[in-house]
């Protein structure tokens, strides 16, 4: 097979091949649980080596930023997995901070893929006060969470100014006044000895019926909700990145007295979509003009945000809106 981010015989609106990326599956990425007869639901993701194959292809990004990025990941697969779509599930955050842009999606079978953009001279003035926050990076602006089940869907989306100095707490300050969902949110990314690893715990707390001990008044559905808030808070970072440490022991270390039940597992993937076809698509969406411009020794160069691989056309293949007859 040719290298589908370079010129070939095929016509770039049918070359859908995937592009030279890490072919990446975590069978247990996303582990589902319940607590018996209690309001608690609650999900554990372990990236794992799909962490490093995601955030290690972008190397001019510092450390910081790959953080953010990889806790917006685990998030972002925590909360689709707890939805029914076909489709994407996506977390976008736009601010007026060194960090402009943040996005994480993730598609109903595990597809999961991000990017970040940043300000590097932002950057250099806030690292010199030392690591900075999420809210730091971030700025004032909005955190938004859209389900896109396709064009013959209604597009869910819920949008919040971004509130807090982590990534769990703007998340958390998002269901309290977007969903007037009770949760708990814990992230964790950092680069380990064996790469770059990220994790997350969210447990929310649901209805009182339908799995909940009908013999439960408010009251003490309330105390076994605040039981399970304060056991979650006991996880650490180190914990919850630690490959030798399975996702069952952890919940086990931390709800096997509250009626630990375990739900089936997800897989994650490695999950960005870009190919020729789609790169193709957009640039005909240019006037003829903007794409002599784009072009450098008669090509252009585009790049996926999300895989950082760069695709080359030659300009005489690419017509534009106005050269299409």
């Amino acid at each position: 097979m040719s290298n589908p981010t370079q010129p070939s015989a095929t016509p770039a609106f049918l070359n859908h091949d995937r592009p030279p990326v890490p072919d990446i599956v975590v069978p247990r990425g996303v582990q589902p649980f319940h607590l018996h007869q209690k309001p608690v639901r609650g999900r554990l993701v372990r990236l794992g080596a799909l962490a490093e194959a995601l955030l290690g292809r972008h190397p001019a990004l510092d450390p910081a930023v790959l953080t953010l990025m990889g806790e917006a990941m685990a998030l972002t697969a925590a909360l689709a997995s707890a939805l029914k779509y076909k489709g994407s599930f996506s977390l976008q955050a736009k601010g007026d901070g060194t960090v402009p842009m943040l996005l994480a999606d993730c598609t109903e079978g595990g597809a999961l893929r991000g990017y970040a953009r940043a300000d590097a001279a932002k950057l250099a003035a806030l690292l010199a006060d030392g690591p900075p926050s999420a809210g730091a990076l971030l700025g004032k602006g909005y955190l938004a969470f859209t389900c896109d089940q396709g064009p013959e869907m209604d597009r869910y989306q819920g949008i919040v100014a971004i509130e807090g100095a982590t990534l769990a707490e703007m998340t958390g300050h998002y269901f309290r006044t977007s969903e007037q969902l009770r949760s708990e949110v814990h992230l964790a990314c950092a680069r380990t000895p064996f790469g770059w690893r990220a994790s997350a715990l969210v447990i929310e707390k649901v209805a009182g019926a339908g799995g909940v001990d009908p013999q439960a008044d408010e009251e003490t559905q309330e105390d076994a909700w605040q039981t399970a808030r304060a056991l979650a808070g006991t996880i650490t970072p180190a914990e919850l990145l630690d490959d030798t440490l399975n996702g069952e022991t952890l919940l086990h270390r931390l709800f096997h007295a509250e009626g630990l039940a375990l739900d089936r597992p997800r897989a994650l993937s490695y999950g960005c979509r870009c190919s020729r076809a789609r790169l193709a698509q957009v640039l005909e969406g240019f006037p003829p003009d903007d794409l002599d411009h784009m072009a450098e020794g008669g090509a252009i160069t585009m790049t996926c945000e999300f895989c950082n691989l760069d695709f080359r056309f030659e300009r005489d293949e690419v017509q534009g809106k106005a050269g299409r007859a």
